[in-house]
């Protein structure tokens, strides 16, 4: 079997948390490769399967890169109707309307008014990887909050306005990652983001928040039952909209400063998931491949 690891042209060996599945995968016989998924080089019609991972440059492209997973006719995971629910953050409103606790939020789509700005608030794009325009802006500085979402606005995209969470500064996310729709291991993960800025970008290829390569940024963690029920409710939703449950999925959350735990994102197109915190998560993410 031959097994292709979508990356992207600033990693085409692949992101070092991907080195685990490559490895177990490897080791079960299976012939591995990066690939990076707009090389016009590559033939995908040779993969038996192919895994969506470190394409974290598609965000400009959005489409382009929906369009290249459709064209792998059912090889790819995960699923391209999923890919292009989950890469908008629209779908957090889709997540609330089935009853599943997630972080209050307004949509300022181009058109549309600037939002009411009450208290410290986060604003990041809908459309969006690796904490990219994206701020956390106290009252004190609300001026360039609504500056960010009318740059947003004057780009041709949807601004996104959330209350920020105490939580994260005191406990961090609760990040719980699936495996073919069960539990595979929990992380923790503190805070991205920095009092009344937009969160300094990394100078590379890939624009991303400096902070985001901070190896010190997530670790394994421990999670509350009521945090791995709404987890497990978030996957089971995914399930029941795209028939089947997702290869890899995480579900990021924060207490809601009341003691429960809400949904803040949902990452099921090419997060990371940071296998090297749980030593049996490489093995059961490639045995899930070949499944």
């Amino acid at each position: 079997m031959r097994v292709a690891l979508a990356t992207c042209s600033a990693l085409p060996d692949g992101f070092d948390e991907d080195q685990p599945l490559a490895e177990a995968l490897r080791a079960g016989g299976v012939d591995v490769s990066f690939a990076v998924w707009d090389d016009p080089a590559v033939d995908w019609k040779g993969f038996d399967r192919v895994v969506v991972r470190s394409t974290w440059d598609y965000v400009p492209r959005r489409e382009e890169f929906l369009a290249w997973a459709e064209s792998l006719d059912g090889r790819v995971q995960n699923a391209p109707e999923l890919m292009r629910w989950n890469s908008d953050k629209h779908y957090i409103a889709d997540l609330a309307e089935e009853g599943l606790p997630a972080v209050e939020t307004v949509f300022a789509g181009p058109s549309e008014a600037l939002p009411e700005l009450d208290g410290e608030v986060v604003v990041k794009p809908t459309i969006s990887a690796g904490a990219r325009d994206t701020g956390r802006f106290s009252a004190g500085t609300h001026a360039q909050a609504a500056a960010l979402i009318t740059r947003l606005q004057g780009e041709g995209r949807t601004a996104m306005v959330q209350p920020y969470l105490p939580a994260v500064e005191e406990r961090g996310e609760t990040a719980i990652v699936f495996t073919a729709g069960r539990i595979s291991h929990v992380l923790r993960k503190r805070a991205v983001l920095g009092a009344d800025e937009e969160a300094p970008i990394r100078e590379d290829e890939l624009s991303t928040a400096a902070v985001m390569w901070d190896p010190d940024l997530v670790t394994a963690g421990e999670a509350t039952p009521a945090e791995r029920e709404l987890a497990g409710r978030v996957v089971a939703e995914m399930e029941r909209r795209f028939g089947a449950a997702p290869l890899y999925a995480r579900v990021d959350m924060l207490d809601d400063g009341e003691g429960a735990p809400v949904v803040l994102e949902l990452e099921a197109v090419e997060p990371c998931l940071y296998l090297h915190t749980a030593p049996a998560a490489a093995n059961g993410l490639a045995a899930a491949v070949l499944a």
